[in-house]
């Protein structure tokens, strides 16, 4: 059985880009949270729950499988058939409740193996798949004489041999389900990575980052999942918010207002903008800390958690804190904060960055 995610306040490709216009308008911090932020977040949690409950009453109250920062989940078929990939464990599941399965899956599986890059998400809810490009999916599944699939026919005949080979059936809630699982190939997380990471080097270079900074942040929040969406209603890659990371960069760039979801579900504004608030945060939040490594270290934090909390670890004074950071070696501002920082999810945001650096 796939795992169920039933405590993710975040929905599906299709149905985030329908929910989108109707909330007006990462990562973590800013200097404050503006009042629209609750009011929208409130609305956004209100019509996932609505979104939810539809799935809930299709497949039953043990199958509510919704979408999260390394989880794609996608419904067709009038929520009857559903497509579920797992960026951590490399596993593709579809399946389906309808009296048609082989057709239903069939076409579930060729569409998915088809998907197009996510250059533009919002064109791609609204048209069918573009056969010009490279699938997304591309060399993160092979076929089962262990080929790459680019093209359509390609695609109808692994469908047809999952199909005829690995079908399976499992019931529940009374209910008759129809799946197959995928294996995504085992560098299926590099395989992402890659593509990503013309936009990473522009991005790095634009803002005077280390490009292995900006992936590990991007591994860590996503696990680089580019429709991913969360329970903050943080988005993308690098899991920005439009209300707070996305309205203070805004504001700095002398721009009105803030960034769009559909904005922001866009790779290269995604990988823009996180990599823009990295350095903000080195650049203004923690400006005076003279340690590249220590600054490495607060800065990780401060994305996750806020600038503010990082300083508040060494002291209440800003200026007190810096000047103490600065007394300390790098390995002894790495155990402070991951020892001492108010947030347990910081300082294990922390650990798993840091982890991933010291590769």
């Amino acid at each position: 059985m796939i795992p169920k995610i039933t405590d993710l306040k975040t929905l599906s490709l299709c149905a985030l880009i329908s929910l989108l216009t109707a909330c007006s308008g990462g990562s973590k911090d800013s200097a404050q949270t503006p009042p629209t932020y609750v009011k929208d977040t409130n609305a956004f949690n209100i019509l996932i729950s609505q979104y939810a409950n539809n799935i809930e009453q299709i497949w039953g109250s043990q199958e509510v499988l919704i979408a999260g920062p390394k989880d794609y989940v996608q419904y067709s078929d009038n929520l009857q058939t559903r497509v579920h990939i797992n960026f951590v464990s490399g596993k593709l599941t579809i399946e389906t409740l309808s009296d048609d399965p082989i057709t239903q899956l069939k076409q579930a599986i060729v569409t998915t193996l088809l998907m197009s890059e996510p250059e533009d998400i919002i064109k791609q809810s609204q048209s069918s798949v573009d056969i010009t490009k490279e699938p997304f999916l591309y060399k993160q599944i092979v076929d089962d004489i262990g080929q790459p699939i680019r093209w359509e026919w390609r695609a109808v005949h692994f469908a047809q041999y999952l199909i005829n080979n690995q079908l399976k059936i499992r019931l529940s809630n009374n209910k008759q389900i129809s799946y197959v699982t995928i294996n995504l190939v085992a560098d299926h997380v590099n395989e992402r990575a890659h593509k990503f990471m013309p936009l990473v080097r522009e991005s790095a270079a634009q803002y005077h980052l280390d490009e292995r900074l900006i992936l590990a942040i991007m591994e860590v929040e996503s696990n680089f999942n580019p429709y991913a969406v969360s329970s903050s209603d943080a988005l993308g890659l690098m899991q920005v918010q439009q209300h707070t990371a996305g309205r203070d960069l805004y504001s700095r760039w002398g721009k009105h207002g803030e960034p769009s979801r559909a904005f922001l579900l866009e790779p290269r504004n995604n990988i823009n903008l996180g990599s823009a608030y990295l350095a903000l945060i080195r650049d203004s939040y923690l400006a005076g800390i003279n340690n590249p490594i220590s600054m490495r270290y607060a800065i990780i934090t401060s994305y996750n958690g806020g600038a503010g909390s990082v300083l508040m670890t060494f002291s209440k004074d800003r200026k007190k804190a810096v000047d103490i950071i600065n007394s300390l070696t790098p390995e002894q501002v790495y155990n402070k904060l991951i020892s001492a920082h108010a947030s347990q999810e910081s300082r294990n945001y922390l650990m798993k960055v840091n982890r991933i650096l010291t590769k």
